[in-house]
């Protein structure tokens, strides 16, 4: 499969979209158009992908294209969205650009009817999580952000708009099962809960909301 190694995390669901412009690239863009339209990320965990030398994750995401367009100059414009989820068997070669031999990685509790009662104890979690940031005046996705009610794909839909950072999300997209995954962003987000609440804490008297559309966050 063609891979496209980047510095960020790729959620089955998730929307992914990408300015090409390395040529090793945009050669695997024109390849995917003329095939079937899928190629693998995975996350840069040390290094920098141009020139080499960077240490991938083993664990990654097949995307599909949905929308193209090529510019004259060559660049490509690409908006993708995660497809499913992959295991990296091997790196086969970097050139004319990165591939490997992948398998498919599906959760192996995908049907386990027992989840639901968890996923939705997770998901008002998140809600809760979102709203706290936003009254701190911190970017975040709003906390009214629709979710399926399917454990397996939501899972992931929470991963994606936790607002968590990149090897966490890393984690949880390495996660060996949704219960694992659940267990694993609950765990993260109460950590990041109560960081928030500390923080707050220490702020007695709240400054305008000008000042607060100002701040960012961790």
């Amino acid at each position: 499969m063609p891979m496209f190694p980047l510095g960020t995390v790729l959620f089955p669901s998730a929307v992914l979209p990408l300015h090409v412009f390395e040529p090793r690239y945009r050669e695997l863009a024109r390849h995917c158009m003329d095939a079937d339209r899928e190629f693998g990320v995975v996350l840069i965990e040390r290094g920098s992908e141009v020139g080499g030398g960077d240490t991938r994750s083993a664990i990654g995401t097949c995307a599909k294209i949905i929308e193209a367009e090529e510019f004259e100059d060559g660049r490509w414009g690409l908006i993708t969205v995660g497809d499913r989820r992959i295991r990296i068997r091997d790196w086969v070669s970097e050139e004319p650009f990165p591939t490997a031999e992948v398998e498919d990685w599906p959760d192996p509790d995908a049907d386990d009817p027992e989840l639901g009662n968890l996923f939705r104890s997770v998901a008002g979690e998140l809600r809760q999580l979102l709203a706290l940031k936003t009254e701190m005046g911190m970017p975040s996705a709003p906390a009214t952000v629709e979710l399926v009610t399917e454990p397996a794909l939501g899972s992931y839909q929470i991963a994606a708009v936790s607002p968590l950072g990149v090897m966490d999300r890393q984690t949880l997209l390495a996660a060996p099962s949704i219960q694992d995954r659940l267990d694993a962003v609950q765990r993260l987000m109460a950590e990041e809960s109560e960081m928030l609440k500390a923080q707050l804490a220490l702020e007695p008297d709240r400054p305008d909301d000008d000042t607060l559309g100002g701040r960012t966050g961790t």
